[in-house]
């Protein structure tokens, strides 16, 4: 199926008005087809990301309905998901949420995009006892409220950039210096995730005994951090670090190269969902980039065979993709992970299947998959990537490393 097939069924799913099965704890299911819902951001500041997602949402569904669908008390059903705009806003989030449940009759959810959004989401599946399933919301804040209903399969945001300050203690004692004699330049969006990341950061950099010298916020429209660069010109840091999604991984690489900042290392958050490499070129090099997955890694399962293998289907089925946004993998993975659950559940049962989900052990082309108590995925790391000659390629934990890692940077 090519991306301009899949597009007019996503059109299509938004519009659905179906039928309720017996009972408000029941799914919603027309015909043979089960039906998913999804408030996510289409338009808005994280609408690149969102599309992301649906992107990977929707190859999931392509993919179960190819091969054969979901198995639920001896008959079998199709995939599909009814998406609103909730236009990058938290309140529409919640809002759009309830609409699904209480006028569309859906029961069964896949998550937003943000974690913003995904803590308005998650008091609305708690309140109706709806499970979602969520691949994009990586605030660990939203996993020691007690949710029972809410289910991640990405890691939680404060391991994001946590492993460049690892890195760069490693660089150092290996030339020689001390890991405490690092400073450390920083910058992020106030939101939730962010603030997450910041907070691994400085963890991470307390235990090193590291400096950190600038401790900026991005302002709201992420749209000039010009001021913060302009203080790393000054101090001179041994490594900066950036996280404001792809609007601020954007603006960042871009005021980078217009300010020709010159810092040993430098990690951003975003930046294939930024498309930094296709927008700034060589300016980009040496950047270093967390990511939840990556095509090189040695992870396999029975729906798209191996992260590579999926990496080369997603390509072909939707235009435009240099280098698959992790944002879309994991999406796709939250998909498998609803076919797993209703048919561990054999039920449309909401309870039941979100008891299924809570004891989900799966491997996928994404990596492991199991939920902690609080409904996180406690089973799959984060890992490093460096951009080198525009690839992006993993140079970090050692363990899965494909690359070693190129330093020091320098200003292209």
């Amino acid at each position: 199926m090519n991306s301009t097939r899949l597009l007019t069924a996503v059109s299509a799913s938004v519009a659905i008005a179906g039928l309720v099965m017996s009972g408000p704890a029941q799914a919603k299911v027309e015909g043979d087809t089960i039906i998913l819902g999804s408030a996510i951001s289409f338009t808005g500041k994280y609408s690149t990301n969102g599309i992301h997602a649906k992107n990977g949402y929707e190859l999931g569904v392509m993919k179960i309905n190819e091969m054969g669908g979901v198995k639920v008390g001896g008959k079998t059903y199709k995939l599909k998901i009814q998406y609103y705009d909730d236009e990058s806003t938290p309140l529409r989030t919640a809002q759009l949420l309830e609409r699904l449940v209480n006028q569309d009759g859906v029961k069964y959810f896949l998550g937003p995009y943000s974690s913003a959004t995904t803590k308005a989401a998650a008091p609305i599946m708690e309140k109706y006892k709806v499970p979602m399933i969520e691949a994009e919301g990586a605030s660990r804040s939203l996993f020691n409220k007690g949710y029972k209903y809410l289910f991640a399969v990405l890691s939680t945001s404060e391991q994001y950039l946590a492993s460049s300050i690892s890195l760069a203690a490693e660089i150092a004692e290996k030339n020689g210096k001390k890991p405490s004699d690092l400073k450390v330049a920083m910058a992020f969006e106030n939101d939730p995730f962010s603030l997450d990341v910041r907070a691994g950061v400085l963890e991470d950099a307390k235990k090193y005994g590291m400096k950190v010298v600038i401790d900026d916020k991005m302002p709201r429209d992420l749209n000039d951090i010009s001021s913060t660069l302009t203080k790393v010109k000054a101090l001179k840091p041994d490594l900066l670090v950036l996280s404001g999604h792809s609007k601020g991984a954007a603006t960042g690489a871009r005021q980078i190269k217009e300010m020709k900042i010159n810092v040993p290392m430098i990690a951003m958050t975003h930046c294939e969902a930024a498309k930094i490499t296709s927008k700034f070129g060589a300016s980009t090099d040496d950047f270093l980039c967390p990511t939840q997955w990556a095509e090189t890694l040695s992870y396999k399962d029975k729906y798209f065979g191996t992260a590579a293998d999926y990496d080369k289907l997603f390509k072909k089925t939707f235009d435009g993709y240099k280098n698959v946004p992790y944002q879309s993998a994991q999406a796709t993975a939250a998909v498998l992970v609803w076919k797993e659950a209703f048919e561990k559940a054999d039920s449309f049962d909401t309870t039941k299947v979100r008891d299924a989900i809570s004891s989900i052990e799966m491997e996928t082309f994404y990596g492991g998959i199991k939920f902690s108590p609080a409904g996180n995925n406690v089973a799959k790391p984060m890992v490093l990537r460096q951009i080198q000659n525009g690839q992006y390629n993993v140079v970090a934990p050692s363990k899965w490393a494909s690359h070693p890692v190129n330093w020091p940077r320098t200003a292209k």
